[in-house]
C-alpha cells in the first residue's frame, strides 16, 4: 500500500487528462481503467554503439551537442539490445492488459530500432499491422557523403481485431521547427494530433516527455493518461496542458 500511495500522490490531474510522475512499469498496473488506443514515443537507445557512447548524455547523442543544450537530457536511453527488446516487451504487455478489444497501439522507432520493436510488439500479444512514416522534410539531419536522416518510424498494431472506421495515411510529411520543441526528441503536434485522430476516445501514453501526445488528444475531445519519469518533463507537461485546459482571460 505505501508503494500505490507514493505512485497516486504523483498524480496531477488536468481537466481530461491524468498526468502520472514516474516509471510506467510501476504505474500502468495499478491503472483500473482500459483505454481505445496507446500512443507513445519510448526512449530509443540507439545513439550509442557502444557500452561507452550509450552512456553518453543524450544531448550528446542526439543534439550533436555535450554543453549547455537546450533542453535537459531525458532518461532511460542506454539499454543494450537485448535489454531494450525485453524492457519494450515488458511495458508493451502491461499497455496490452489496459486496452480495450481493438485497440490500437502506436509506438515510435528509429530505423536501427525497428527489428527489435517488431518483435516486442509481437511478443506481447499485439497483431502487427505496419509501419508509418514520419518524413522530417527539411529538418532532418544530413550526413556528407550519404543519405539524409531523413524520417523516423512508427510501428502500429491492435489488439485483436480492428475496431475503427476511418481511414488514415501512413506517410506523414512534418518539419519539426526547434522553436516549437519543448523536449530533446519531442514530435510536432500536428504530427501527434494526426495519429491521435485515428484512435478512440481515450489514450494512454507511457512515455508522456513534454506531453504532446496528451495536448493533441485533449485538442481533440479525448480522455488522456500519461505517465513521465522525468521531473523536469513531467512538470512541463502538467505547465502545458493546464495552460490548454485554461482559457485566455
Amino acid at each position: 500500500m505505501p508503494q500505490a500511495a507514493t505512485i497516486f500522490n504523483n498524480l496531477v490531474q488536468v481537466g481530461q487528462a491524468a498526468l502520472y510522475r514516474g516509471d510506467c512499469l510501476g504505474i500502468i498496473p495499478r491503472l483500473r481503467r482500459q483505454f481505445d488506443a496507446v500512443v507513445t514515443d519510448p526512449p530509443y537507445s540507439s545513439g550509442g554503439q557502444s557500452k561507452g557512447s550509450r552512456a553518453a548524455s543524450t544531448a550528446a547523442k542526439y543534439l550533436n551537442t555535450k554543453t549547455n543544450p537546450p533542453w535537459p537530457d531525458f532518461a532511460g536511453d542506454s539499454k543494450d539490445q537485448r535489454s531494450y527488446l525485453h524492457w519494450s516487451a515488458l511495458w508493451m504487455s502491461l499497455c496490452y492488459e489496459r486496452l480495450n478489444p481493438g485497440g490500437l497501439m502506436i509506438v515510435f522507432s528509429d530505423w536501427r530500432q525497428l527489428p527489435v520493436t517488431s518483435d516486442a510488439l509481437q511478443a506481447s500479444g499485439f497483431t502487427w499491422r505496419g509501419v508509418g512514416v514520419w518524413d522530417k522534410a527539411a529538418s532532418s539531419r544530413p550526413y556528407k557523403g550519404g543519405f539524409k536522416a531523413q524520417t523516423e518510424f512508427f510501428l502500429w498494431g491492435s489488439k485483436g481485431s480492428l475496431v475503427g472506421s476511418g481511414y488514415s495515411p501512413g506517410l506523414f510529411r512534418v518539419e519539426q521547427k526547434p522553436g516549437e520543441k519543448l523536449h530533446q526528441v519531442g514530435k510536432p503536434l500536428s504530427l501527434m494530433e494526426a495519429l491521435v485522430s485515428a484512435c478512440g476516445g481515450s489514450v494512454l501514453d507511457p512515455f508522456m516527455g513534454s506531453g504532446t501526445t496528451g495536448v493533441a488528444a485533449l485538442n481533440q475531445g479525448k480522455d488522456f493518461v500519461g505517465i513521465e519519469v522525468c521531473d523536469h518533463y513531467h512538470q512541463v507537461a502538467v505547465d502545458r496542458l493546464r495552460n490548454l485546459a485554461t482559457p485566455a482571460s
